[in-house]
Formats: C-alpha cells, sequence, structure tokens
C-alpha cells in the first residue's frame, strides 16, 4: 500500500509499505480522510518530536521514520475474528490514542480508570509518539476505538471530530477548576478573548456561541485578515494585532473591566507579555496552544500575582461509553451531525492524494490565507 513517510525533518516520501496485519480484535479501515494538524506540522519541521525512548530521550527520524496523521476517519475494510461492534462497510472516526481500554490492561492506569486516557501511563498516540498514523492507504486500529459515523455525515467533516474532541475536552477542564468567574455563577464571564483565529479558536468560538449558549462578547485577535473574517462570520469580534493595540483596545472595549477569561490558542511565547495586562485578578486563562518558545519563566510572575487560574489541556480523554466508545468523540461526532459546528468554514485547502500533502506542509501552510488542511481521499 502508499503511504507517506517522514523520513528526516522536512522530508516526506511517498513509499510502498505493507498493509498492516489486522489482529482478533482489531479493524482495518481505507483512510477515507485526514486533517493537517499543528502538532504534525511542528514534528515535520523539527519543532517537536514526541517519539521517545525508555529514558524519555527523542528517537531521531532517521532512525524512526514516522506516518503522521492522527485526524482521521475511513470505512472498514475488514475486522478481527472477535469484533461485533462494527463490520467491512461501516464508515468510522478513530479516537487516535491506545490506552489501556485499547491495549486491555487490567488493572486500568489511574488516568484511565478517572476517565483520563489520554494522560494514560501506558499509552502511545497514532501518527504521533510512534504507532503509524493516518497518511497512507489503510491503518489497522483496535476496534474499541472507533466510533461509528452516521450516514449523513461526510468525510471532511468527520476529520474535524478529533480537533473538537479536544476542544471540548479543554473547555470541561475549564469549566471543572475552581474558577472566580462562571458562566453561571455570582461572578459571570462577560468579555472573553481567544487569542488565535486558527482551527481551534474558531471551534472555541462556535463552542461558545453554539454549545455554552454565551451571549457576551468574544474577541478573537490574530495577524490573518483571513482567519479573522472566517471568525466575525461565526460571531466572534476581530482584533487584527498588525492594526491595534491590543491592551488598549481591550481596555477601551470592556470599559477599563478587562476579561474574566482568556483562551490562549496560538503556541506563541510573547502573548504572555500581554495577558497580564488585559485579564482581571483571578480571571481565568486557559492554556490551549503548544509551544511558546520566546519568553523565559519568569513572565509568569505577573499571573501569580493576580492569582489568575490556569488551566492547561493537550488532548481529547472524557471517559468511556458501557462498550467502551470513547464519549468525548461520540459527543463531538454529535455536535457536528446536529448542526452546531460549520466544518468546512475552517477547511481552507483540501487535497485529494498522498502526492499533494508534502506541499501542504512545505508551501501551503505557511501561506497567509491557510487556516487547515484536509486531505478527503478519493
Amino acid at each position: 500500500m502508499n503511504a507517506l513517510v517522514l523520513e528526516d525533518v522536512k522530508k516526506l516520501e511517498l513509499r510502498d509499505i505493507p498493509k498492516p496485519v489486522v489482529g482478533e480484535k482489531d479493524v482495518l479501515i481505507r483512510v477515507g480522510a485526514v486533517g493537517i494538524c499543528g502538532t504534525d506540522l511542528h514534528i515535520f519541521l523539527g519543532l517537536a518530536n514526541y517519539n521517545r525512548d525508555s529514558r524519555g530521550q527523542a528517537i531521531p527520524l532517521k532512525q524512526s521514520p514516522q506516518i503522521l496523521g492522527h485526524e482521521f476517519c475511513g470505512t472498514v475494510e475488514s475486522v478481527g475474528d472477535t469484533v461485533t461492534k462494527v463490520r467491512p462497510g461501516d464508515r468510522v472516526v478513530v479516537d487516535q490514542l491506545l490506552n489501556c481500554w485499547s491495549q486491555e490492561r487490567s488493572p486500568k492506569c489511574e488516568y484511565c480508570e478517572s476517565g483520563d486516557s489520554h494522560e494514560c501511563e501506558f499509552g502511545n498516540q497514532l501518527g504521533i509518539t510512534g504507532p503509524p498514523g493516518a497518511f497512507a492507504d489503510y491503518i489497522a486500529v483496535p476496534a474499541v476505538n472507533v466510533v461509528p459515523l452516521p450516514p449523513t455525515m461526510t468525510d471532511l467533516e468527520a476529520a474535524i471530530i478529533e480537533p473538537l474532541a479536544c476542544v471540548i475536552h479543554a473547555s470541561d477542564r475549564m469549566e471543572s477548576a475552581h474558577n472566580r468567574y462562571t458562566f453561571s455563577g455570582h461572578y459571570k464571564i462577560r468579555h472573553i478573548l481567544i487569542l488565535g483565529a486558527g482551527p481551534s479558536g474558531l471551534l472555541f468560538v462556535q463552542y461558545l456561541r453554539n454549545v455554552r449558549k454565551f451571549d457576551g462578547e468574544i474577541f478573537i485577535a490574530d495577524m490573518r485578515e483571513s482567519k479573522l473574517n472566517v471568525a466575525k462570520k461565526l460571531g466572534a469580534t476581530p482584533l487584527d494585532v498588525r492594526h491595534v493595540d491590543l491592551i488598549s483596545e481591550i481596555q477601551t472595549r470592556t470599559h477599563g473591566a478587562r476579561l474574566q477569561y482568556v483562551i490562549e490558542a496560538t503556541g506563541s511565547g510573547p502573548v504572555f507579555d500581554w495577558i497580564p495586562s488585559i485579564v482581571r485578578p483571578q480571571a481565568t486563562v486557559l492554556l490551549y496552544g503548544g509551544g511558546h518558545s520566546g519568553r523565559d519563566i519568569g513572565c509568569l510572575t505577573p499571573f501569580q500575582v493576580l492569582e489568575n487560574v490556569l488551566v492547561t489541556s493537550g488532548g481529547a480523554s472524557g471517559g468511556f461509553d458501557a462498550d467502551g466508545t470513547p464519549t468525548i468523540y461520540r459527543v463531538s461526532m454529535e455536535y457536528l451531525r446536529d448542526g452546531k459546528f460549520d466544518a468546512a468554514r475552517l477547511v481552507s485547502h483540501q487535497y485529494s492524494t498522498l502526492a499533494q500533502i508534502p506541499r501542504a506542509f512545505s508551501e501551503d501552510a505557511t501561506q497567509q490565507d491557510f487556516i487547515k488542511g484536509v486531505l478527503v481521499r478519493e
């Protein structure tokens, strides 16, 4: 079968590799659609490597090449002897984390037992930590990791289920924290700022408007006009930081009250210079973006002084249904099925073949009009 293999930093090669072997409890999936995630881009560019050895040291791509792609759906090609959950021909989305449930570990680790499976002590992530991802013709996964898709859902929509599940998980973590400002308590959230109008930022806007039913003002800051235009259509107030002073703008627009809730979805270190000046004491700051290079840890001192609630999130977990189905993936799928999210607005670039993906990583992703790319197989 064909697969796109990352053989070294910035070196994607289309290769003919063996078709996956299907175990008795696995399903073989013919890949239908795969989203390009910021994590994929970080690995491609050499900014991150999550494939670690037993000592926690990164394994070079030259030594252990990676097939990327963890936001994906497809059609069941065949099933193992004991699989009854799905059958050939069913369309499914996949939880990319191989956790204790996937591996049938007993007893479960404390994170899987408590519903926080993304932190599984023994977990592996398809397309991220070594196991092959979905930039290939086929992929084999444990049957427990799949969620059947409704017939009305397109492959493009299904490719957004994983990133939406991450946003839902992050929002759940925020709401379960000990926050002064909440959506329904005595001290209400009235102004929200989302830093970054990329795919995650745009999903947060839709979550707040369509799931949380938040009717206050949602500011969203970015440097790309194409992203801000989409954000405005989704119900946010765009702030182009190339042309406005963010601190002054927030002070003016909130009449000096500042913000009760900030979602950091850029992964850019310099935003930490802005946040302390635009939030109220004991406001909540959700750190969602990854990276944050270019700033010393001393930049966190103002957050300590303000006693801000810092909430972090790095994946999608939230317990399991009775049959082991990952609940948060099912919920994410249902939100998309019910029209609460517009997946198409996030997708600026669509591809139809694996051969087009190297260009997506090396060229398209650097363009001003790039928001999110998705491979939808013909």
